[in-house]
């Protein structure tokens, strides 16, 4: 039994839930600030952080500096992302996507392809807006499938049967799955 959408954050919001600017959040998890909030609390989806509303939530109470969560926006996020539950934890998660996924997941050949199909409103309404970006339960795209296939002109939308696998047992490595920094430090690396 399912039980439905859980509750997530992005930058933007986990730092409206402690009524600071966003910049405050990428501060929070830098290792030169001694990693106030472990990157590792969040998930992953098309290079960019979400968390837990539980665990948002719940962690300005767990640091060395409390911080007060202000429960006023935590009761808006709710009511914006309509019926669902509260995790805590990344591993409560069912599998989450977003454009880079998605595009991986049906080998789509340009990103245009799928913006097209989102904006003629062919594909699944977003799961969550967050911080700006889409994303969608795995279940959400693999159920749109056959409509897809239906409305489209010429592409198949062939499911990867080893990436929804991955997906789901945690170990998808592709496009999206690693959070690109930007800045010197990152051209540094490459």
């Amino acid at each position: 039994m399912s039980r439905g959408k859980p509750y997530l954050v992005g930058h933007q919001e986990f730092a409206a839930l402690y009524r600071v600017d966003p910049k405050q959040v990428a501060q929070w998890l830098a290792p030169s600030r001694g990693s106030v909030l472990d990157p590792e609390t969040a998930i992953v989806v098309s290079g960019v952080r979400y968390w837990p509303l539980g665990f948002a939530a719940g962690w300005g109470a767990t640091t060395a500096r409390f911080r007060q969560v202000d429960l006023d926006v935590k009761a808006r996020i709710i009511a914006e992302q309509g019926e669902g539950w509260e995790p805590n934890l990344g591993d409560e998660l069912p599998p989450i996507v977003g454009q880079q996924e998605i595009i991986e997941l049906f080998h789509l050949p340009a990103q245009g392809n799928l913006a097209t199909t989102i904006t003629t409103g062919r594909f699944p309404e977003h799961d969550w807006l967050l911080s700006g970006s889409m994303l969608w339960m795995l279940d959400t795209v693999l159920d749109a499938v056959p409509n897809l296939r239906e409305s489209a002109r010429s592409l198949p939308w062939d499911v990867d049967e080893e990436i929804v696998a991955a997906l789901r047992d945690g170990t998808y490595d592709g496009p999206g799955s690693r959070v690109l920094t930007r800045g010197r430090h990152a051209r540094k690396a490459l």
